[in-house]
């Protein structure tokens, strides 16, 4: 999650949000072993390590995480990982948000104490979890926090994803 944190970080920020398949990266040497050349990947690399493999961008017109909840990987997919980017609030000013999303969001926007944090969380189908924070005020290498619980609520969107015990390709897609 720290190599696509900084993947994400060389892109600057107000990137969208952005999805990717964590494939075996053995498994992905041996089937395209062409592709783990390119990559520079050897025996070594392959060795007990995923390889994040970006999906298409998700749909623009609902939200990221309506569009995460109808996801579905198939088996060979060892986990996913997303990296996404949002304004945050210190908990002292939760009793001031409107209920109304569209206000709430308004009203983030625009507080004085809003922070904007970028947020790359993996989880895999053995139920493993990882995530690493950026945050805009704060924008070095050196600060990224990283921790397995930093964002449950992502942790536990990314993990439905993993729920179904069978995939079905006209149902769902990646």
């Amino acid at each position: 999650m720290l190599e696509l944190e900084t993947h994400a970080a060389t892109e600057g920020w107000g990137q969208p949000a952005r999805l990717y398949a964590l494939v075996d990266t053995a498994l992905l040497a041996a089937q395209a072993p062409g592709l783990a050349a390119a990559m520079g990947l050897d025996e070594d690399d392959a060795a007990g390590s995923l390889t994040p493999v970006e999906q298409d961008e998700l749909p623009g017109d609902v939200s990221f995480e309506s569009a995460v909840a109808e996801i579905a990987w198939p088996p060979q997919v060892a986990g996913c990982a997303a990296t996404l980017e949002r304004l945050v609030l210190p908990p002292e000013v939760d009793p001031e948000i409107p209920a109304d999303p569209a206000a709430a969001a308004e009203f983030a926007r625009s507080h004085p104490l809003r922070q904007e944090v970028r947020m790359v969380v993996g989880v895999t189908r053995a139920g493993a979890a990882y995530c690493a924070l950026r945050m805009r005020s704060h924008d070095d290498e050196h600060s990224v926090v990283g921790g397995t619980d930093l964002v449950p609520g992502l942790v536990q969107l990314l993990s439905t994803t993993f729920d179904d015990t069978t995939f079905d390709d006209e149902e769902h897609h990646t």
